[in-house]
């Protein structure tokens, strides 16, 4: 090979130099795949999309956590109050005549017939109403009471003194306390004045509670733990008994008895 070589001229030599770097051949992009070389990014665009997501990831959290804690914070309420449940029955004695109560006296809906009964100054005679046996001037109480099937009912507490022969107002005014269903859909609050509600789902099974001596009547759907409803500063000053109402038959589409419950505490 040396000898070989030093056959060769220095102009012969020269032919077989490689050529230079800056002349090799440019580097292209195999047949198929795309050109990116005038694609470009802007971190300002990046950043504010990461942003804009970790914003609503946020927001979405907060939502969840909110509702979770609101859920788990009436619940507990619910099972507070719960504890000063008492056994409630019906008072015949005050049933307006068109009303039927069970045997046990824990359940009442409306007929048609109206019964021929002593006409008692215990009696409504202008309202389906019927109170309960028991009454209370003190302390805390609590019941519930299943409205499942109804398109029409009224529940609360009233005073003692209240008009069981003309016409009332099942108002505050009216020495009620209490909140209805009307029309199927209608939740009112018969507060002074009255009061729209707008329960997330229509109550199956509602709790009335009452602490005397605060003046306080509050209304809960058992099922869910939401409260319904607040009375507060009443002047109650004399005994209260627990108000039921199925309201009228309506031709079969609120027989539905309402019906008083025994409460279930988990």
């Amino acid at each position: 090979m040396r000898l070989y070589r030093d056959r060769l001229s220095p102009a012969a030599l020269t032919l077989y130099r490689p050529p230079p770097l800056s002349t090799a051949l440019p580097c292209t992009a195999p047949a198929g795949l795309k050109d990116w070389s005038s694609v470009s990014f802007e971190p300002q665009t990046c950043e504010g999309s990461v942003a804009h997501a970790l914003s609503e990831l946020e927001t979405s959290l907060s939502q969840k956590f909110n509702k979770v804690f609101k859920q788990l914070t009436n619940k507990a309420e619910l099972r507070r109050v719960q504890q000063f449940a008492v056994d409630v029955t019906l008072d015949p004695d005050t049933a307006y005549p068109r009303l039927v109560l069970s045997k046990d006296l824990k359940q009442v809906h409306d007929t048609n017939v109206r019964k021929k009964l002593p006409d008692s100054p215990q009696r409504f005679t202008k309202y389906p109403i019927v109170l309960g046996k028991q009454s209370f001037s003190s302390g805390r109480f609590y019941f519930e009471v299943q409205v499942k099937g109804k398109t029409m009912w009224g529940l609360g507490v009233a005073r003692e003194s209240v008009n069981r022969k003309g016409q009332i107002s099942l108002s505050p005014e009216g020495r009620f306390w209490t909140i209805v269903l009307r029309n199927k859909e209608e939740y009112i609050a018969c507060d002074d004045p009255s009061v729209p509600l707008s329960p997330l789902r229509p109550p199956q099974k509602v709790g009335v509670f009452v602490d005397y001596g605060a003046g306080l009547v509050s209304f809960y759907d058992v099922d869910s733990a939401d409260l319904l409803y607040s009375f507060t500063n009443c002047s109650f000053r004399e005994k209260l008994f627990p108000f039921f109402s199925p309201s009228l038959n309506k031709g079969g589409t609120n027989s539905a008895p309402l019906i008083i419950s025994a409460v279930e505490t988990k």
